[in-house]
């Protein structure tokens, strides 16, 4: 067991050494980016806000070390737009994995990262979408989400009525 802990401790090290100054560089301008979008802390705290500002939740469930979750930070998540879009029209959490954020266990499918998208009650609007997409299909689903929000907000209205 020790050998084993020495060696991941070798091996983790050799990993943080290896990165080069460009590649701390390009992570921190990753996080400076992503970092433009209103992340709510917590589940329940976006939860919160989505149903006390009645916009739709997109929730993603994620990883620090998984590659395709740091390429989806990278490009559609660090884009102009989809920031803008995110914080004016969503409310925004992300759960990841490797640090024990809450998320609803049924939310769960194994894989990371998995985007939601949720009505303010935590309902699933449609099934996740999986993996890092081109930030064109981002902003598409994104636009799909907002119009079948939209609809579900007229039919409750004409049923309230």
């Amino acid at each position: 067991m020790i050998l084993k802990l020495a060696v991941s401790a070798i091996l983790f090290g050799a990993v943080a050494i290896a990165q080069t100054p460009t590649q701390q560089s390009v992570m921190a301008k990753t996080v400076e980016k992503t970092a433009g979008i209103h992340w709510k802390k917590s589940y329940k705290e976006a939860l919160e806000s989505a149903q006390k500002e009645d916009k739709p939740f997109m929730f993603i469930i994620s990883r620090h070390t998984c590659r395709y979750c740091v390429q989806l930070e990278k490009t559609a998540l660090s884009d102009a737009e989809v920031i803008a879009t995110l914080n004016d029209k969503f409310i925004a959490n992300t759960a990841y994995t490797d640090d024990d954020d809450y998320f609803p266990p049924e939310l769960w499918n194994g894989g990371t990262p998995m985007i939601w998208f949720l009505l303010p009650n935590g309902t699933p609007m449609f099934q996740p979408i999986p993996g890092a997409i081109p930030t064109k299909d981002f902003k598409e689903a994104l636009a799909v989400v907002l119009q079948e929000y939209e609809t579900l907000k007229k039919l409750k209205k004409t049923k309230t009525k």
